[in-house]
């Protein structure tokens, strides 16, 4: 099992990478605010199951890769780390873009919203880079199970990913009211998010080698 304090930033780094805005966040809310809530957590089913194919393909990859190839861990440290700090240049970037200016959907059934969440899911550079970069930088070999490990943290990212998500689905809409007519929120979001995923960028930069 994880450490303790491996456990607890991990789940600080999948809490802070939800709120960031992306694809999923970004389909999730259009659709709900376009469809209704029901809509939105339909397809919050599909992109949850992409979470699971990248959490069981990380855990099985990141296994054999940690124990392959001896420089591996530095080399997904510091890609977790520039891909951290390209999040944060976009949070705080001039003209960012806020994920509750809707974009205009069909109206589509269940299966086509769950299979469009799955695919959304999948294709989010967003999530590939959490799990083949920043989920190993959790993971202490001499903790136990690599695999253990990995599908632990996994679990957890998903478990906050899934509720945080499922709550911006639901109350989509008061949020993107609430933000239209008080931008100076969504700038101290911004700015907040950026700062945050800035501080884990130089952290993991100048951790360490483990194991």
């Amino acid at each position: 099992m994880p450490h303790a304090s491996s456990l607890l930033a991990f789940a600080l780094v999948s809490f802070g990478m939800v709120l960031t805005p992306g694809p999923n966040m970004i389909y999730l809310i259009s659709r709900s605010i376009t469809q209704g809530h029901a809509a939105g957590l339909v397809s919050l089913g599909g992109v949850a199951v992409g979470f699971l194919v990248y959490m069981l393909a990380a855990a099985f990859g990141i296994t054999a890769l940690l124990f392959a190839v001896p420089f591996a861990y530095d080399a997904l440290r510091l890609a977790g780390a520039a891909y951290l700090l390209y999040l944060a240049w976009q949070a705080v970037k001039p003209g960012g873009r806020s994920p509750f200016q809707v974009k205009t959907l069909a109206i589509d059934g269940p299966r086509k919203l769950f299979l469009m969440g799955l695919v959304t899911n999948l294709l989010n550079p967003k999530i590939a880079m959490l799990y083949l970069a920043l989920l190993p930088q959790f993971i202490d070999p001499s903790a136990g199970s690599v695999l253990t490990q990995s599908v632990v943290l996994g679990a957890i990212q998903i478990v906050i990913s899934v509720s945080v998500n499922a709550m911006i689905a639901m109350a989509a809409g008061s949020i993107a009211l609430f933000l239209a007519t008080r931008p100076a929120w969504t700038l101290v979001q911004r700015y907040l998010m950026g700062t945050v995923l800035a501080g884990l960028a130089v952290r993991m930069a100048l951790e360490a080698r483990r194991g």
